[in-house]
């Protein structure tokens, strides 16, 4: 027995009507059927998606604080959501710079990340996987290293519609 794949993520946000309009309107998730019928609680898919939802949100209220976590309190850091192609990575990069929620990018080597915040705070990284057909000895001997994202030197190298990788560039 093992785990293959995360199926879904939940998180306690302040006002749900704000969070279901960031992550429809800046990400694209939709609402699942009947995902808005609970009182206090909305449930998401991602677009493409084939699991019941991508993401549960629940309501706790405008005076709830923020999350302590690794600042004050252990907890999770952040979830990364993969996009289909690095087309799809820029075409975000602008969505979310626009709703002021853009807060870093990363180049990885195998990887390149954006990072943003939700309404509530809440980090999540989005990311891009060269496939493995396309990986070069350059990308490789970055080993998972932090460095700035050119990310439109990255178009120029992979096109638009470069296909995210498998895992990390594995077939």
């Amino acid at each position: 027995m093992s785990i293959f794949r995360l199926n879904h993520a939940v998180l306690y946000v302040r006002d749900l009507a704000e969070s279901v309009a960031f992550y429809r309107d800046v990400l694209g998730f939709d609402y699942v059927e009947g995902g808005d019928a609970h009182r206090g609680a909305a449930f998401l898919r991602a677009p493409g998606s084939t699991n019941d939802h991508d993401l549960g949100l629940f309501e706790i209220g405008a005076t709830a604080g923020d999350s302590g976590a690794g600042r004050t309190t252990v907890g999770l850091y952040h979830l990364a959501w993969e996009v289909d192609t690095l087309g799809d990575l820029d075409r975000l990069a602008v969505r979310l710079r626009e709703a002021g929620a853009l807060v870093g990018s990363s180049d990885h080597g195998t990887t390149k990340s954006l990072y943003a915040k939700d309404p509530n705070g809440i980090e999540f990284e989005v990311v891009w996987i060269i496939p493995l057909d396309l990986l070069t000895d350059e990308d490789r001997a970055k080993g998972g290293a932090v460095g700035r994202l050119d990310l439109a030197g990255e178009l120029a190298k992979y096109g638009p519609d470069a296909r995210s990788g498998v895992g990390i560039s594995r077939s």
